[in-house]
Order: C-alpha cells, then structure tokens, then sequence
C-alpha cells in the first residue's frame, strides 16, 4: 500500500469511522470474489457508508484522487460487475438500509439502497401489499443491485422488470453530487428519465442510494403447478396457452430432467413424478380468486403435458418451488460455473435449447450444460460446469450462438466484466458511442465502476 493510499484510507476514515473502512485481507474477501466464485480482485478497501451524505463525501474524495469505487450491494451479480480491480475501493452500501413506511394512498414506499428485496416484500406485505420484484436471492440481493442491473426474477411476464417498479431516485455523481427526484409520481415528463437511466447501469454512472418504489396489491390467493412435458418446444406451446386461458398468471419456469435429477440429488428431495420427462415448466397463477381451478384446467388440458402436480397450499407450493429455485445453488456444488444469463425470442428457445449443448461441447467436451428459466419473458439461464474459469471459448460458443438465434446476451445481470467483450453482439457501433458519450458526462474520470459494461478510459 503506498502512502497515497494511506492518506486517501485516513480521509475516509474520517467521513465513515475507523469500523466502517476494512482494511484486513480476511474481511474484504467475502467483497473480492463474487457469488460463482469464478471471478476474483483486490481492493484497497471496503468502504461501509451509512447515508448518503456519507456517499457523497467518500466519492469527492476518491474523484478527487481518481481511485475508483466498485459500489456493492448483496454481491449476487453473476457478471463480475461488482469486483474490484487493484488499486479500488468497495463502496458497501448495505448499511444504507432503511425502509420507509408503506404510503397507502399511493401504494409505493421509498427504500435505501441496501435494503434487501425480502425486508422491502416485508413491509409491503404488512400492508396487503406486495413488491412485484422477486427472485430467489431475495433474502441477500438489494434495492440498489437490483436497481443497477435492472433484474427481473420471477414475475416479469406479469409486472416488468425492476425498472418498471421505480418511480424516483437519489443517487450520487461520481464527484459527489446529489440527484434526488422521490416523489414518485407515475406521471412526470419534466424531462429526460433519469431514474430509467440508471437501472441498468451497473453502477457505472452514479450510485443509487435510495429509490421509491411502485408496490402491488397483494392477491389473497395463489396456485402453483408442475407439469412435466415432452419437450422444450412443447414447453413453450404450453406457456403461451396458459397465458390467454389465465391472466392471473404469475410466473412460468422451464427445468430439463438433467438439473431436476441434480436438484434432487443434492438436497435429498423426493422426485416429483414417478417417470422422468425431458422437461418441466413450472407455473403460478394468482389473484383475487382462487386460480386453482383454472389453471389445473389449462394445464391439463394441453398437448404434450405428461402429468402434472398442484400445490393448493403454501407448504405444498414451496416444495415445487425448491425443484426450480434450487437449481444455482445445485450446480454451485460441481465447482464455480460459467453462468450466462440471456434472452430468446419464444419462437427461438427450442431451437437454441437443441444447439446449445453441442455448441458448447464443441469447445468442451468434457462440460456439462445445465438450462433453466423463465419462460414467460424468455430468459433462459445457462449455466456451464467442468470448465476452468478463465475458459472464454465456452462464453463465446454460448453468447455467439444466441446472437445467431437474434436473442439478447444479457438478460438480468447485466455486461459486468464478464461479457463485455460480446457486448458488440447486441449493440451497435452508434449505440456503444452513445453509451461512452453518456458514460463521459456523468464521470469523466471514470470513478465508478471503471471497466463494467464500457471499455475502461484512461482517468485524465
């Protein structure tokens, strides 16, 4: 560490306190190395403001000095977008933590940014409401995370992603000034959307801090069915008829055999039919009334569906949940995977989920490919074991061929650093000028996020 980096840590020290500006190499760690275990850095320090003011005053002083700051919520990115290089600092915005009450004339609530997603969900449901983001990371992942890589989760097909739930902003500059539009008002057009600007981010442009967010009447009843199917064609046939014959659905999950088989034999979980089916889709319809009825009715009644099981009750409805949200910590248990999250046309998921497995075997024979998702919103999370981590002919197999079936590289976590290199695959020459262009207004230096999502600059 060298002298520069001491004075720039005691200045820190005191705008947070000694307590909040780790030093120690055991404890940064857990800040260095992300969720897959498959990318890893080194800060300087970790850095754990408690308001915003704090915010603003660590990122002056890092503009200042041109030391760039990786801002860190849950760290349940996927991409490497929230790890540090040498010579950065973490900005933990965990203690950035409260939750306001619930405006019931409104329906929306204002929240830090490092409240997670279940304590926001919480306080909804305290007031028979509900916030409309959900994903199975929910009791770590954060407002602010999720504002920055606009995540989806479970209920995109019926709500929109996390840009469509927020309604204001606070976020810092990267030299430390305040933007801060909270009132939340669903109809605004005083100018350019700055809080649509920013989710989405990754962090690269500011560093949210607080964010209001729209919440959802909370329906009094739900149902959730497992269907097992033919295939992945037949799989996604069966989606689009459920979503015209019940429009209180929810979600639409798509599992194949191989990681249900996985699931089952990691956490001793009885299979949940007695012969196995290529695929599976996961569905949940609900409402002001019981779905049940209707949705067993559409399922059963389709082509292709071999069996099916319905869960009425909530214990019910969490078991045949656990066999699709415990599918990232299943295939975690074979080592770090390359895990590339992306987006298909409908009509493209069965053609893509055909070719993949041997696109990437190609490359890596010796790999496993394990698919699962969201069908409703075709995002479909491919997942890659057997493979060293920095081993990018595998990313390359998988993100060329969805550029080929005219899909997105990126569905919910974002470029990070992981795919920039393929981020041309989507975007045009105009378009990445643009995304520089803007990049260049809001920091100049460079402060935040240097290398996420745009190729890093060299700070002036």
């Amino acid at each position: 560490m060298t002298r520069a980096d001491d004075r720039l840590l005691a200045r820190l020290v005191a705008i947070v306190g000694a307590a909040h500006v780790i030093t120690d190499a055991d404890r940064r760690h857990p800040h260095e190395v992300d969720w897959t275990g498959r990318f890893h850095g080194e800060a300087i320090a970790v850095v754990r403001p408690r308001s915003t003011t704090e915010v603003a005053e660590v990122l002056a002083r890092c503009d200042g000095e041109r030391v760039g700051v990786v801002p860190q919520g849950g760290n349940t990115g996927l991409v490497g977008g929230a790890v540090p290089q040498a010579g950065q600092i973490v900005l933990d915005l965990r203690r950035l933590d409260d939750v306001g009450p619930v405006d019931e004339a409104s329906g929306q609530l204002t929240a830090g940014a490092g409240a997670t997603i279940a304590a926001v969900a919480e306080r909804a449901a305290a007031s028979g409401l509900r916030y409309a983001v959900d994903l199975a990371a929910r009791d770590t992942a954060t407002v602010g995370g999720t504002i920055a890589t606009n995540a989806g989760g479970l209920h995109v097909l019926r709500h929109g992603t996390t840009r469509a739930q927020v309604l204001g902003i606070e976020a810092v500059l990267a030299d430390g000034r305040v933007l801060s539009h909270l009132d939340g008002l669903v109809k605004d057009n005083t100018g350019y959307d700055l809080a649509g600007l920013l989710c989405g981010s990754e962090g690269t442009l500011a560093v949210v801090t607080r964010a209001r967010l729209r919440l959802v009447p909370a329906p009094p009843h739900r149902a959730v069915a497992l269907a097992a199917v033919e295939s992945v064609a037949t799989a996604v046939t069966l989606v689009a008829a459920v979503r015209r014959a019940v429009p209180e659905l929810e979600a639409a999950e798509l599992l194949l055999d191989d990681g249900l088989a996985l699931v089952c034999g990691a956490f001793d979980l009885p299979r949940p039919f007695r012969a196995p089916s290529p695929a599976y889709v996961l569905l949940e319809a609900a409402g002001a009334r019981d779905p049940v009825d209707a949705l067993g009715a559409a399922v059963a009644g389709a082509p292709g569906v071999v069996d099916v099981a319905v869960g009425i009750e909530p214990a019910q409805q969490a078991a045949l949940w656990r066999y699709r949200e415990d599918h990232t910590l299943a295939i975690n248990t074979l080592g770090p995977p390359h895990k590339l999250d992306v987006t298909l046309p409908a009509g493209e998921l069965a053609p893509f989920a055909a070719a993949v497995v041997p696109a990437v075997q190609r490359v890596a024979p010796t790999s496993r490919v394990w698919l699962f998702g969201h069908l409703g919103d075709g995002n479909l999370h491919v997942n890659v074991s057997g493979v060293e981590p920095d081993d990018d002919r595998v990313d390359d197999a998988v993100l060329q061929l969805v550029a080929a079936h005219h899909g997105s590289i990126s569905a919910e976590h974002g470029i990070g650093r992981a795919k920039r290199p393929w981020l041309h695959l989507n975007r045009s020459p105009v378009e990445l000028a643009v995304f520089a262009a803007i990049k260049q207004a809001l920091d100049p230096h460079a402060t935040l996020n240097p290398g996420v999502l745009i190729e890093p600059t060299t700070r002036p």
